[in-house]
């Protein structure tokens, strides 16, 4: 009977390891309505599985919204730990700019809830894009994301050269 027991002991912490593990890569473009309540759905293939599902939004200087999934955010904790509580300009910057956040989690459905204000700075209204940027994505009103300048699409092979990639 130990046997057995160890043997499911070995399987939980496999299981474990295995959900833990999970990298998500937020790339494509989604087009998404806001059901009655306000809420968007997340594509399920970028929905964080098991642990921690906070995200963090913030608003973009450009019209839209960042969205920072779990691992972002826990850079950015270890960034916000190293400043100093006396340092007057960094506790202003971090007020500023947290202010302005958003964290949420997602339902069982994938939906997440936006504030007012974050839908209204990217002027989402029934519908809402959600566009991959690899480690974070982005939510556009689609007027927003389908009236971007030329100057932004470009040849894929430019932008990598770009990023040195």
């Amino acid at each position: 009977m130990a046997r057995n027991g160890e043997q499911w002991l070995l399987k939980d912490k496999w299981f474990s390891r295995m959900t833990t593990n999970v990298t998500t890569f937020f790339v494509g473009e989604f087009l998404h309505a806001l059901d009655a309540k306000g809420r968007v759905t997340i594509p399920s293939k970028w929905r964080i599985s098991g642990g921690d599902n906070t995200y963090l939004a913030l608003p973009n200087p450009n019209g839209y919204i960042t969205v920072y999934p779990p691992k972002m955010i826990e850079r950015l904790e270890a960034k916000v730990a190293e400043a100093n509580l006396s340092d007057v300009r960094a506790q202003s910057l971090f007020m500023e700019l947290f202010s302005k956040a958003h964290s949420f989690g997602c339902d069982k459905q994938g939906r997440i809830n936006l504030s007012d204000k974050l839908l209204e700075h990217a002027g989402v209204k029934g519908k809402a894009v959600l566009v991959g940027n690899f480690s974070a994505f982005s939510i556009w009103s689609e007027s927003r994301y389908s009236g971007r300048q030329e100057t932004d699409e470009r040849n894929i092979f430019d932008a990598m050269r770009e990023l040195g990639l």
